[in-house]
């Protein structure tokens, strides 16, 4: 007859599943779950929240093939499912992957060169890479996009507000090999470590990088709330790739998350004001702000206030100060004063005069005064960034339904997930944003054990195209499990025993055996495998929107490679911030070497992203973007072609295969493509690329206000000497070069 489990399915009264879920069992699951009944039942708690533990390095068959241990916890896997790895990929696709993966610019044709000829092996290669300034930028992108870093707030009128600072430290921390554990406390709590530094207070802008609303009509009380949330959201999604943010309203629909525990991990940042924001100002003030100088200006600052002190003493510079005020003030009321009152303003004028003069003699005031207009010259060059300071911590209570105007909650004190274990404060009752900070990364008593899985696998995204577990954002029960765990609980481990190593970590995998396997796989173990969750190759994929840029600019020799500082501007269409308000704005594009900045540095406005990086799926940043889209779209094409920025590309690229490609068609087609893509053409390219120049030749001869036309696009300078008619027909060239899938694709 039928067993208990399946009477109870059938159940009228209580069936299961209950009918408000809508769902239904069909026959094979009914069989499936009676028989893990009969077997016992037995059940392990979820894989996301066990911590992950060093695993034994399997045996494999293929004892030859493995370059580190990563490759014999996949070549296991493959030997399991009966596949072999793919081929190592050949030198110059292998030396290009590294270069973007690394620092995200393509490889010179000398650094191509000392690679293939095995002047430079993969190792001297990958530590070069690593120490590469760019190294922290490339990173840097991805930590970004996880943070929500943009320079405007976002909401209402989507006002420009200072943070590029932060981005800095970023990419300051990341080339320092900041230890993640640091990295994280800095970023969470910078304001609460002791003797904090400026560059950890400069940190702590994380916690400001939210979206913000400066309207008028604005309830305080409900942008509390909204501001708590969108923190305590951000902070589980990055370090605990986790989904608290959706027990705002009511507890976890799948995961063991209470609403309690939403609100008791928003209390950490209950000690954050958001309070005394500008209105509809460019850029926004919200305070605290503090102002940050580079190292040549604090040098000089240091400088300044030497040659200061050797004119006036620090006493003397505060009378000084005091008695000009006073003077100015006066000399503001004579302006103002009646007859009588003049004669006795003038007279406290004439002793504040008398006073001055006592400190020290005009030559010394003279020459103190121009030091100290110098000195406040450049202190005016410094760039405000928004920090945190600690102010007394608001109540924080569980807003039933997360109904803000509902005070019926009860009051919760700061604390991690109950189920998580408990969080003991370090000093005094109430827990703090650096005990947050320090449990996140706590190996033995918190979750560091699971925030360096969630990391690992991200990682491992970075650099195979899909995460071990594809779901990067949520480890949790709607999240997919990984398709190898063993290696992933390596991996973690691994990174946390080198004392949060980020470059060791990413060493490890980049000179991994898996990760030189060629892209190139089979119809079938793409229609087996096709998100390469088995590494049986490697992943082939569209560069980032930045990249994309960055690799235009690189080529053409445009390419600014400064680091830091504020935010480039480049080329928009005109008009497209006609619908942004309060107040309105006018895009005024950079008319400097800004133009040609890394993407990384490019103006990030929330409401109206780049259209550039919109059409390459850089994402908006209102929330944490773990994982970008790739999509393939004809606007992406269109913006390839014809946005200003690879226009002007590809003519300067022109210029150069002119000026540097020597004579023969032949030569510069190889110079092109030897920039482009690392190789020579083949015999069709070749072909292609003489028609396309024997055409637009014709054509720009015939129609020279058409190659006036394509040569106007850009600031870059052309060298007169050179024929219009010629440039303009190999910036066409160029211009299908820059184009290619190849040149926009890590392979």
């Amino acid at each position: 007859g039928d067993g208990e489990f399946r009477l109870r399915s059938r159940d009228e009264e209580d069936p299961m599943p209950p009918e408000k879920s809508h769902k239904e069992l069909n026959q094979e699951e009914i069989a499936i779950l009676e028989r893990w009944i009969a077997e016992g039942a037995e059940y392990s708690e979820p894989w996301a929240y066990v911590r992950p533990k060093k695993r034994e390095v399997p045996k494999v068959k293929d004892t030859a093939w493995s370059e580190n241990w990563i490759d014999r916890f996949v070549l296991a896997r493959l030997e399991s499912e009966g596949l072999q790895p793919a081929p190592d990929a050949d030198p110059v696709t292998l030396i290009r992957r590294l270069h973007f993966d690394l620092t995200g610019l393509p490889p010179t044709p000398e650094e191509r060169d000392a690679f293939v000829s095995r002047e430079r092996n993969l190792d001297e290669i990958v530590n070069a890479l690593l120490e590469s300034p760019h190294f922290g930028e490339r990173l840097a992108m991805y930590w970004l996009d996880l943070v929500r870093y943009a320079d405007t707030v976002g909401y209402h009128g989507d006002q420009d507000h200072n943070i590029s600072p932060y981005r800095d430290w970023v990419i300051a921390a990341l080339n320092t090999n900041l230890p993640f554990d640091q990295f994280t406390r800095e970023q969470l709590a910078g304001d609460l470590l002791p003797n904090s530094t400026t560059a950890q207070k400069v940190a702590s802008g994380y916690n400001r990088l939210l979206q913000t609303t400066h309207e008028g009509g604005l309830q305080l009380k409900e942008y509390d709330a909204i501001y708590a949330a969108e923190r305590e959201r951000n902070v589980s999604a990055v370090w605990m790739g986790a989904t608290v943010g959706c027990a705002q309203c009511h507890d976890h629909k799948y995961d063991p998350y209470t609403i309690k525990d939403h609100y008791a991990m928003a209390a950490f940042f209950a000690d954050i004001a958001d309070r005394d924001f500008t209105g509809n100002t460019l850029p926004a003030q919200r305070p605290p702000e503090i102002r940050i100088f580079t190292p040549e200006q604090e040098a000089e600052l240091a400088l300044l206030d030497r040659e200061l002190k050797k004119r006036l003493k620090p006493d003397a510079q505060a009378q000084l100060s005091k008695l000009e005020g006073r003077r100015q003030k006066l000399a503001s009321d004579i302006k103002k004063a009646q007859d009588k009152k003049k004669a006795e303003l003038k007279s406290k004028l004439s002793e504040a005069d008398q006073e001055i003069a006592e400190i020290a003699p005009k030559p010394t005031l003279k020459a103190f005064r121009k030091l100290r207009k110098q000195r406040a010259d450049l202190e005016k060059l410094g760039r405000l960034t928004m920090i945190t300071v600690a102010q007394e911590p608001r109540k924080m209570r569980v807003l039933p339904r997360g109904n803000w105007q509902d005070d019926s909650g009860e009051i919760v004190l700061p604390a991690v997930p109950r189920f998580l274990g408990e969080l003991k404060p370090g000093n005094g009752e109430r827990a703090t944003r650096l005990d947050l900070a320090n449990w996140l990364t706590d190996v033995e008593n918190g979750a560091g054990g699971l925030t360096a899985r969630v990391f690992a696998n991200r990682f491992w995204y970075l650099y195979f195209g899909t995460g071990i577990s594809r779901s990067l954002s949520d480890f949790g029960g709607q999240g997919e499990p990984p398709a190898n765990l063993e290696l992933l609980d390596e991996l973690a481990v691994s990174f946390t025993d080198s004392g949060w190593d980020l470059k060791a970590l990413v060493r490890l995998i980049v000179t991994s055996r898996a990760y030189r396997q060629s892209s190139t796989a089979s119809p079938e173990l793409f229609e087996r495998d096709p998100h390469n969750q088995l590494v049986a190759r490697q992943s082939r994929f569209r560069l980032p929107a930045e990249l994309i840029r960055d690799n235009a600019l690189a080529i053409s020799g445009l390419l600014v490679r400064e680091s830091g500082g504020t935010s480039a501007k480049p080329y928009q269409p005109t008009g497209y911030y006609r619908h942004l308000n309060f107040p309105k704005r006018v895009y005024k594009p950079h008319a400097n070497n800004h133009q040609w900045r890394r993407g990384l540095y490019v103006h990030w406005q929330r409401m109206f992203l780049h259209p550039m990086l919109k059409a390459m799926d850089a994402p908006s940043r209102e929330e944490c973007a773990a994982e970008r889209p790739r999509s393939n779209t004809p606007n992406a094409a269109l913006v390839l072609l014809n946005d200003p920025t690879f226009l002007e590309a590809a003519r300067v690229f022109a210029v150069r295969i002119l000026l540097e490609g020597g004579d023969s068609l032949d030569s510069r087609l190889d110079f092109a493509y030897h920039l482009v893509l690392s190789r020579p053409p083949d015999a069709e390219e070749r072909s292609v690329l003489i028609s396309l120049l024997k055409t637009t030749q014709s054509e720009y001869a015939k129609n020279s206000a058409a190659a006036d036309a394509l040569l106007k696009n850009g600031l870059a300078p052309t060298p007169p000497e050179l024929d219009k008619v010629e440039l303009a027909s190999w910036a066409a060239v160029s211009r299908a070069l820059l184009n290619l899938n190849e040149t926009v694709t890590r392979n």
